[in-house]
């Protein structure tokens, strides 16, 4: 956050409490880029539009005819605190949802996968609330982890942690040899728990070569003291070959 002058050559200076650079809050971060955003006066909000990049190889494109995505508009709006730019897929999503498969009450033991099942449509929107029984086991934080996505890497979805981690696996083959997890992460920092969102599409393909398969990361700013639960949602293109479970 900060403030733009354009009459200086297109300057920014970035707002005081916040850190300009990678280490700072990242906008287009993650698989998505080349944003663009227009103000919908009809409902006084404003829209973003976006891509998602393309993990195939440039081979296949070609044989494929297509390459990246237009991701789903999203509302932008800045929280009351004035320290957060928050998003959220627009409400006009809710009309294309069809079949509701629900799962209430489960409970995950760690190791443990539970499986979604009769999800046949070409998209799913996964909409998931974790409760978290007890804190107290949770890693303490090292302050010299800054780099989120770093700390994706070095604590992954198959490295057990005090609290996680646990999310969804996704796009996964039947026996679990290609997956890709969207999962967090709780450490205990020095005045609240610190909760870590990763995004890991290293074991989302057995191919070795030629395909895109980053990991993502970033420190989410949610109270986990007061409630003990964390919310989830991600969209999801599946095919009859996927499936996505619960860890």
């Amino acid at each position: 956050m900060g403030s733009y002058f354009p009459e200086a050559r297109d300057k920014y200076v970035v707002g005081k409490g916040f850190v300009d650079g990678w280490n700072g809050l990242r906008f287009d971060y993650g698989n998505f880029y080349a944003s663009k955003t227009f103000f919908d006066p009809s409902k006084n909000r404003r829209i973003l539009w976006g891509w998602t990049n393309e993990s195939d190889t440039a081979q296949d494109d070609v044989q494929k005819g297509w390459a990246g995505l237009q991701a789903i508009p999203r509302k932008v709006w800045l929280d009351p605190s004035g320290k957060q730019l928050l998003q959220w897929p627009i409400e006009e999503i809710e009309t294309l949802r069809g079949q509701n498969v629900q799962l209430s009450n489960q409970e995950l033991k760690s190791g443990e996968h539970i499986e979604v099942k009769a999800i046949t449509a070409a998209q799913a929107d996964v909409d998931i609330t974790f409760s978290i029984p007890n804190l107290d086991k949770a890693e303490p934080f090292d302050p010299s982890w800054t780099n989120a996505q770093d700390l994706c890497g070095l604590k992954g979805s198959t490295v057990q942690g005090g609290v996680g981690p646990f999310g969804l696996l996704t796009l996964a083959s039947e026996k679990l040899e290609e997956y890709t997890p969207v999962f967090f992460r709780v450490f205990t920092g020095l005045y609240k728990h610190v909760v870590l969102l990763c995004s890991d599409s290293g074991s989302s393909s057995l191919r070795k070569e030629g395909l895109y398969k980053p990991s993502f990361a970033g420190f989410v700013d949610v109270d986990l003291d007061d409630t003990y639960k964390i919310s989830l949602r991600t969209f999801l293109h599946t095919c009859p070959s996927n499936n996505f479970f619960f860890f």
